[in-house]
C-alpha cells in the first residue's frame, strides 16, 4: 500500500507499507521527524502528523487519551493525530498526511 508524506519543505515522499504497520514507524522509516519518543504510549505528542482532510474520517476516532495529548502539540490543525495511534488498513491505502512545521527528532541529531 502507498502512503504519501508532505514535509515541512512540501516535498512530497511517497513509500510503501503494509497493513497492520504503525504509521509512526512506517514514517520514521522514511525518515520523517517523528520522535515517537514514549513508542506509541500516549505519553507525549511527538509523533503528530496532519491527515489529509479526505482520509481523516476514514480513521477510527481518537480516544480521549489522544486527544489530551494532542492538546499539548504545536501546530494542532481538525484533522491532527497522532501517528503512533493510527494503524495501516487496505482502506488507507493511498494515505496522505502531513509533517507539523514545528516537527523535530531530536534523536537524529
Amino acid at each position: 500500500m502507498r502512503i504519501t508524506f508532505i514535509t515541512r519543505d512540501s516535498e512530497k515522499v511517497e513509500v510503501t507499507a503494509s497493513p497492520g504497520d504503525r504509521l509512526l514507524e512506517v514514517a520514521q522509516a522514511a525518515g520523517m521527524p517523528l520522535e515517537g519518543t514514549c513508542e506509541g504510549q500516549l505519553a507525549c505528542s511527538t509523533c503528530h502528523v496532519i491527515v489529509g482532510r479526505e482520509w481523516f474520517a476514514k480513521l477510527p476516532e481518537a480516544i480521549e487519551d489522544e486527544e489530551d495529548m494532542l492538546d499539548l502539540a504545536a501546530d494542532v490543525q481538525a484533522t491532527s493525530r497522532l501517528s503512533c495511534q493510527i494503524v495501516l488498513t487496505e482502506e488507507l491505502d493511498g494515505l496522505i498526511v502531513s509533517i507539523p512545521s514545528g516537527s523535530v527528532d531530536v534523536q537524529g541529531f
